[in-house]
């Protein structure tokens, strides 16, 4: 049986050139930076971000741990929102190996934190306060709909931290869907941040792997840091060889998730117990809550299931699909059908 796996975009497999280009790579070893895949990798991510540098690493939590342990000394603040991922789903790292506090801010729905939250969460010099060290966000925002940042904000953001002294990192982990959402290139997006991390193993489809970028200083301590934690990878080009064609050719097809995301969400509104808001759609990303009078959000799960499709179920009655390179619109139709099956 087919299963379409709509839990994440992580499961997204290589396709047959991101195969070949394995295959064929020149490898070296990076830890000595000799390995010229993940040098041409690192070089490619830099141009796209506008940055000077980049550093390749093997996951986006490790990406936007090392920038934390970078930008922030130990006993200082991170100001961050409180549906973000680094504060929900990463281990509370920056704790427990960076000794950084964490200062939780309330989410909106886009995830946008309110401008005076932000400036009313930074410390005053104060013996009795942690430094505020960093201010991160989050584009887009997973678990606010998939929501892309405006340029307009993330700059209000950066302006009113560096007033401060204060650095801004972005977790990008979907960076290249806000970029087609807005249909601004990259380097627009992240001209003001002092860093940002972007995954290849979400919707660019590279099996492993996310690029973090910055200023040469910070990239040459991300690089050390990247060693202490036990990041640091040996013939890594079989990583790098398939980072390139994420970078070269898999940014634009984005699209085709979006859309396919939207069509998704159009499909599903109207059936009886789905609660969700099409306008809420704004990338690859579906959220609907499950109230049916009949049938239990576990039911739910394992009848789809049990017919090839499965998503994430969180707390009972909250769901989330997310559309890939993985998934096809004849695969969202079959979604919609079996939905349908069930539901109408």
């Amino acid at each position: 049986m087919q299963i379409i796996d709509l839990r994440s975009d992580t499961v997204t497999l290589p396709t047959l050139e991101m195969m070949n280009a394995i295959n064929a790579a020149i490898l070296g070893d990076d830890v000595y930076v000799e390995d010229s895949s993940t040098i041409e990798l690192e070089r490619l991510a830099a141009k796209i971000m506008g940055k000077d540098s980049a550093l390749l690493v093997s996951s986006g939590t490790m990406g936007n741990l090392i920038s934390c342990l970078v930008h922030s000394q130990r006993g200082t603040e991170v100001i961050m929102g409180h549906k973000s991922h680094t504060f929900l789903y990463e281990s509370g790292g920056i704790s427990a190996y960076g000794g950084i506090h964490s200062h939780q801010l309330k989410n909106n729905y886009d995830g946008t934190i309110d401008i005076d939250m932000i400036k009313g969460a930074i410390r005053i010099d104060d013996v009795h306060f942690p430094i505020s060290s960093l201010i991160c966000i989050e584009n887009t925002h997973n678990k606010c709909h998939g929501f892309p940042l405006q340029l307009e904000y993330i700059n209000s953001v950066c302006d009113i931290a560096h007033e401060n002294n204060i650095k801004v990192h972005m977790d990008g982990a979907r960076l290249f869907n806000a970029c087609v959402a807005l249909d601004q290139p990259a380097d627009k997006i992240t001209e003001n941040v002092d860093s940002v991390t972007f995954c290849l193993s979400k919707g660019l489809a590279s099996p492993i792997g996310s690029i973090i970028c910055g200023n040469a200083d910070f990239i040459a301590e991300a690089r050390r840091l990247r060693k202490s934690l036990g990041g640091g990878m040996r013939q890594t080009g079989i990583i790098s060889a398939a980072g390139i064609i994420s970078l070269n050719s898999m940014r634009t097809r984005l699209k085709d998730d979006h859309d396919n995301a939207k069509y998704l969400a159009n499909g599903l509104h109207k059936l009886s117990g789905i609660e969700l808001d099409t306008n809420l759609v704004p990338t690859n990303i579906i959220f609907f809550n499950f109230n049916h009078s009949k049938i239990s959000s576990t039911e739910l799960v394992k009848y789809m299931e049990s017919n090839g499709i499965i998503f994430s179920d969180y707390n009972g009655k909250h769901c989330r699909l997310v559309l890939h390179h993985g998934i096809s619109r004849d695969d969202v139709e079959k979604v919609i059908d079996v939905f349908n099956k069930l539901l109408s």
